[in-house]
């Protein structure tokens, strides 16, 4: 339950410029095993640029909102799913520690939102040199945004995520450190991204949500 007792017992609380939660080791040593080892193609092969966009190869806005028969950015996205969970047994289990009630009782009193008929979405994300994202507010579908980062690389720390406040400007940015994240709640003035920045080798994240639309791990009643 390492995500679970990392909000309870290794987070911080921020509101500038908007509410948000800093996490200290929410994954345990195999689900980084898991994340470090995911294979995802790497967009420059492909002769594609990343363009300030998670769905770099024509994905569409379907897509974005989880019809995942909307789009075609599924060979550069990584998403745990029933098909391919037995690839990834231990971030399955962090899957399932979302899931629970007790996890999503406690997320929820901390948002104010009501988490009770969500769904869980986990994506592992591996960003290399090049990549950047406009500064945006996520779909409202997502309940709830979690960023939770994987620096085996020595990458630098101010590879982490931008905060912006509702002028777009930069506030903060969230530190790059290995097994370390951040998540909040999703609304109007939750301006996020990040700004182009020199990576060596590649930035690995487990982007965390939970949906109000269907995925294969909807939470315990």
């Amino acid at each position: 339950m390492s995500f679970l007792n990392s909000i309870l017992n290794n987070s911080k609380k921020s509101e500038d410029p908007f509410t948000h939660w800093e996490l200290n080791k929410p994954l345990n040593d195999l689900q980084i095993e898991e994340i470090v080892k995911a294979d995802i193609e790497d967009p420059s092969k492909h002769n594609l640029n990343y363009d300030g966009t998670r769905a770099i190869d024509g994905g569409k806005g379907e897509f974005r909102e989880g019809i995942t028969s909307g789009g075609e950015a599924l060979k550069f996205r990584c998403f745990i799913t029933k098909d391919n969970s037995k690839n990834f047994p231990n971030l399955t289990k962090f899957i399932n520690e979302l899931q629970s009630k007790k996890t999503h009782e406690i997320v929820s009193k901390l948002v104010n939102k009501d988490l009770s008929k969500s769904y869980v979405r986990v994506e592992v994300i591996c960003d290399r040199q090049g990549f950047w994202l406009k500064p945006h507010c996520d779909i409202k579908e997502k309940l709830i945004s979690c960023l939770l980062f994987v620096n085996k690389s020595n990458e630098d720390e101010g590879l982490g995520t931008d905060f912006y406040d509702k002028n777009l400007n930069k506030v903060k940015t969230v530190p790059y450190k290995d097994n370390y994240g951040y998540f909040f709640s999703s609304g109007p003035n939750t301006w996020h991204g990040m700004e182009k920045k020199e990576i060596l080798k590649e930035r690995r994240c487990l982007q965390v949500n939970y949906v109000t639309f269907k995925t294969d791990w909807k939470v315990e009643d």
